[in-house]
């Protein structure tokens, strides 16, 4: 199976990664292979725990990347 992962760069170094297919699905490194990794054996031991009390898989699924527009207002002192 392959599920999509959304990855992080942290301002104080390393990556924050996460499995948006997999509710609560989340891991970090100091390198992305490391972050990568770290999440790939967190989603098979979720994948585990769904199949041992016997709950369906998710389907994975693609995340959808867009950007909003936020209008500052003026800071009044």
């Amino acid at each position: 199976m392959r599920f999509p992962a959304v990855v992080y760069k942290e301002p104080s170094g390393g990556y924050s990664i996460v499995c948006p297919s997999l509710p609560g699905c989340h891991s970090q490194g100091e390198t992305l292979e490391e972050a990568l990794t770290n999440l790939k054996e967190a989603a098979e031991l979720y994948i585990e725990v769904l199949e041992e009390d016997g709950l369906p898989l998710p389907e994975p699924s693609e995340p959808l990347l867009t950007s909003i527009d936020i209008e500052r207002r003026a800071h009044v002192s």
